[in-house]
């Protein structure tokens, strides 16, 4: 019997392939490579290229919103991330998608026009702004999905060093205060693996909380094979027996053949 199949689906990401290799790797390529390897989902979109994707026949595993410095855990940037968030909610639901990502935010902004906040206060405006934020979203059948972000490793994309919402229990924390259908866990199993580890055991004791994953190589951020320490094959099965269905984001920077590392990869998800 099929543990993995047809319950948990691969997506591919945008970002690495645009930052590794983007006069080969378009928009437009990424939907034709996603055809060719027979995966249905693209996640990380803008929602102005929502309608390339429905053109190809494909869907938005994860639609972008705000960056991940300026957050809502300082109120300062309230406004610009409700904005971005209630245009990204508005368009995926037009759509028919149903993630949409948000962030944490820096303990520090000064320099981006905020100021430092303490993680006890930070937690306490995450609550307020999702306390508001999410029950719009449930609204309209979309989930805000909040992320946990390293930031022990300093190298650029693969580490957020000031990023406050590093730790995945302080994020559970915030999403079961709010208490809402319409915010929920983004767990990032490279992210979470560097901070907090023990994969497993999480999955299980977040299992009612989960919206979205998704996964890289540690250490690195590379592909998902023998040369890193995370038992993908594993992880992937402890998702489906604590009853994740849905996609999860290759977010894995290749540093072999893409083609050839995407498409191993997607033979883990037919067990």
């Amino acid at each position: 019997m099929s543990i993995i199949k047809g319950k948990i689906k691969p997506a591919l990401p945008t970002w690495p392939m645009g930052l590794c290799h983007p006069e080969k790797w378009s928009f437009e390529k990424l939907c034709q490579v996603a055809k060719q390897l027979g995966i249905e989902a693209i996640e990380v979109v803008n929602p102005e290229d929502f309608p390339t994707l429905k053109a190809h026949g494909l869907t938005c595993a994860l639609t972008t919103s705000h960056w991940f410095i300026k957050g809502p855990n300082n109120k300062a940037h309230w406004p610009e991330c409700e904005a971005a968030l209630i245009k990204s909610i508005d368009a995926s639901a037009e759509y028919g998608f149903t993630n949409v990502i948000t962030f944490w935010g820096f303990e520090d902004t000064t320099a981006e026009g905020g100021s430092r906040v303490s993680l006890e206060e930070g937690k306490k405006n995450l609550i307020e702004f999702y306390g508001k934020l999410a029950p719009y979203a449930a609204k309209k059948n979309v989930k805000i999905l909040l992320e946990a972000l390293n930031t022990r490793d300093p190298a650029d994309w693969k580490g957020h060093p000031g990023y406050q919402g590093a730790n995945v229990d302080d994020c559970m924390e915030v999403i079961r205060a709010v208490n809402s259908p319409g915010l929920r866990l983004l767990l990032d199993i490279y992210h979470v693996q560097i901070m907090n580890g023990d994969l497993i055991r999480r999955i299980q004791e977040f299992k009612d909380y989960i919206g979205y994953v998704q996964a890289a190589g540690v250490p690195g951020r590379y592909e998902l094979d023998a040369d890193q320490e995370i038992n993908f094959p594993a992880v992937l099965r402890a998702l489906a027996e604590n009853g994740y269905r849905g996609y999860l984001g290759l977010e894995f920077i290749p540093i072999k053949d893409p083609m050839d590392s995407f498409a191993k990869t997607v033979e883990w998800f037919k067990a």
